[in-house]
């Protein structure tokens, strides 16, 4: 039986909360910012929930029930074995300007997955969900030219910013998580260990202009192919630093 926590309303709560300040950004009611900053924010949470929901649903799949005992098939972000890395921070660093990025929070038990390569999808369930999120919303975004288009158009773009830096195959990050099963087991004790480093180190790259530059160029490439143009993701992202 899954275990019973407090928490299941938050997932509801924040989609209409969401949803209210959408309809205020697109009738253009001021504060304009607040309401774009708003709907980034909650946008963020909703795809946050589904990343981790995605993890537990395809390890359930392949046969590791233990997610369901541990409460993890559900989108209330409390079931999570770790709130803080996998919801608090990434919104703290979004909130602020900076890289978005999911956490790993879903523990699974590889040993009780039918095949091997379920391990592999397991850990590309969550960068493909923010991939798809990031598509669907562009396409959506499309249809208004308002604040809210900017707003989903930016929050568009931190989909696709989140799914490819998941998909570096560094330790800590689900890139690493996809290939983990066929590295050798004596690697793996080592790779945990510098995990913490490693997310520091990319981090720490991304902050270097010349880097950052490009990374983004590329975000924005795909994006202007999906019919996004880069000047409403700038708006987006300069109508969510409302107090800047």
């Amino acid at each position: 039986m899954a275990k019973t926590t407090g928490g299941s309303w938050i997932f509801p709560a924040v989609v209409v909360a969401t949803t209210g300040a959408a309809l205020a950004a697109q009738s253009g009611t001021q504060p304009i910012g607040v309401w774009v900053f708003a709907v980034v924010l909650g946008g963020w949470v909703i795809t946050l929930c589904l990343h981790e929901f995605a993890h537990a649903a395809v390890a359930y799949a392949g046969g590791d029930t233990s997610v369901r005992a541990r409460g993890y098939l559900t989108l209330n972000p409390l079931r999570y074995t770790d709130l803080a890395y996998s919801v608090i921070i990434p919104i703290l660093l979004l909130a602020v300007g900076g890289i978005p990025l999911p956490g790993g929070a879903v523990l699974v038990e590889p040993g009780r997955l039918r095949r091997r390569w379920y391990a592999s999808l397991v850990s590309a369930a969550g960068p493909a969900t923010n991939m798809v999120a990031g598509f669907l919303l562009a396409v959506v975004a499309a249809s208004f030219d308002t604040a809210l288009g900017a707003a989903l158009m930016y929050l568009a773009l931190l989909q696709f910013v989140a799914g490819i830096l998941n998909l570096l195959p560094i330790p800590g990050f689900d890139g690493f998580g996809i290939i983990e099963p066929y590295l050798p087991r004596d690697w793996l004790p080592g790779a945990a260990r510098i995990a913490p480093f490693a997310i520091i180190g990319l981090f720490a790259l991304l902050w270097i202009p010349q880097i950052n530059a490009a990374f983004f160029a590329v975000i924005t490439g795909i994006l202007s192919l999906l019919g996004v143009p880069g000047i409403m993701i700038g708006s987006g992202y300069n109508l969510f630093q409302f107090w800047i």
